[in-house]
């Protein structure tokens, strides 16, 4: 285990630089002037030099790279061009928001996606079976937009018990802030509900044919202990990645769902980085998202080996 996660990190480590480099050189290839951008069209070319030479827009590619990069390591991620602000605890605080939602999110997600998806694996080719998957196809086949606003109108308007809103202030507490969480949260969950409950079942209905059940059963154990202790724990390892890859995308790529529900989270700062040509901003915001994704894919093959003892990490 410890030999796996030296060598884990250290491809963790590299796949941060190469992507550090990778996400630098794009967003130099963005239409757009900043300087144009941030002063305005009234500037004279006079005052856009000296904002570009003051930005430091005018050293070589390599020079920006490697002042960015020793910064971005020490804690220091620069000012943005667009706020004047420091861009760290910009970051970190709309971090600490898409973080409160992705989680609420995969609370109700994954133990609801994976209790349909062994409902209807058990009961394969039967009225539930076909219930829960066109239930659930129909639910992800609707755009977020779509799905946010018919729960705004029947939550918000109709039933009058959540709010339409979810534009919280700075350093809301959590408990505090949760009515505003719930809708877009449950945006998300009807998203990731078809593929969880899907990919579930289907490594039900696999694991159900396999010839270890049938031992198992007439050996003597009861039809709950098998599905419960082996067929189910054997089904939910294409469901950890399937959670992992979704974690990143409820950190950073929710960007439809924050909009609609004006939600102060990691996407729409995205969003507002590309608008405005904010590339300090936007590289950090990246970079945040990228080590999120794999943070949560190592837990992933950390959680196959418990669900799987057969799998070592060595």
């Amino acid at each position: 285990m410890g030999r796996y996660l030296v060598r884990r990190l250290g491809f963790l480590v590299l796949t941060v630089l190469f992507t550090s480099m990778l996400v630098f050189a794009v967003t130099r290839f963005l239409p757009g002037d900043v300087a144009r951008i941030v002063l305005g069209r009234e500037a004279g070319e006079a005052a856009l030099e000296r904002f570009r030479e003051q930005l430091g827009l005018l050293d070589p590619a390599p020079v920006q790279y490697g002042r960015w990069l020793g910064g971005f390591v020490v804690g220091d991620w620069g000012t943005s061009y667009s706020t004047g602000g420091e861009i760290r605890p910009l970051v970190m605080a709309r971090l600490g928001n898409s973080l409160r939602l992705a989680g609420l999110t995969l609370v109700i997600a994954v133990p609801l996606g994976i209790l349909l998806g062994v409902v209807a694996g058990l009961y394969e080719g039967r009225s539930a079976d076909a219930a829960i998957s066109v239930g659930t196809l129909a639910v992800v086949g609707l755009p977020e937009f779509v799905t946010g606003l018919a729960l705004v109108h029947v939550f918000a308007h109709v039933l009058g018990v959540l709010p339409a809103s979810s534009a919280i202030r700075p350093g809301t507490p959590f408990f505090e802030a949760l009515p505003a969480l719930v809708l877009p949260a449950l945006t998300a969950t009807f998203v990731m509900l078809g593929y969880v409950a899907r990919l579930t079942r289907a490594q039900v209905v696999e694991e159900l044919r396999r010839p270890y059940v049938r031992t198992a059963v007439l050996k003597g154990l009861s039809w709950r202990r098998v599905v419960l202790r082996h067929v189910l724990r054997n089904a939910l390892l294409p469901t950890v990645t399937v959670v992992a890859i979704s974690f990143g995308w409820l950190i950073g790529g929710i960007i439809v769902i924050e909009n609609v529900f004006n939600y102060p989270g990691l996407g729409r700062l995205l969003l507002f980085a590309i608008d405005r040509r904010d590339f300090p901003l936007l590289t950090a915001i990246s970079m945040v998202v990228v080590l999120g994704v794999l943070l949560a894919n190592l837990a992933a093959d950390l959680l196959y080996a418990w669900l799987n003892p057969r799998i070592r990490l060595d």
